[in-house]
């Protein structure tokens, strides 16, 4: 299974999201074409009500260890209850890691 995949199955089974973006990132990145390791997660969630944004991390985190474990580098988290959501994802910032750094 392909790891954006799993990541969204995942993501949809713990959270019951009203809105999901997994976004693969890593072609922003010197991995090889086609990598699965740089992610970007939106969730919306009625689950995160009542929560600091650190305890929402903490639980992707947490749902998401098996992927960081098996290679994924970077996960970019965004976590939202429906009243905060504004439909806006905040752009990710330019790599400047391995040979893309000068």
């Amino acid at each position: 299974m392909k790891i954006e995949t799993a990541i969204r199955q995942k993501l949809t089974r713990a959270f019951s999201p009203a809105h999901l973006q997994v976004l693969n990132e890593s072609h922003m990145h010197s991995v090889p074409a086609n990598s699965e390791t740089h992610f970007k997660v939106v969730v919306v969630s009625a689950e995160f009500a009542g929560l600091r944004q650190v305890q929402r991390h903490q639980r992707v985190y947490g749902l998401l260890a098996d992927e960081l474990k098996a290679g994924v580098h970077a996960l970019s988290i965004h976590t939202y209850t429906e009243d905060e959501w504004q439909n806006d994802v905040p752009a990710s910032p330019e790599c400047l890691g391995g040979s893309k750094k000068s």
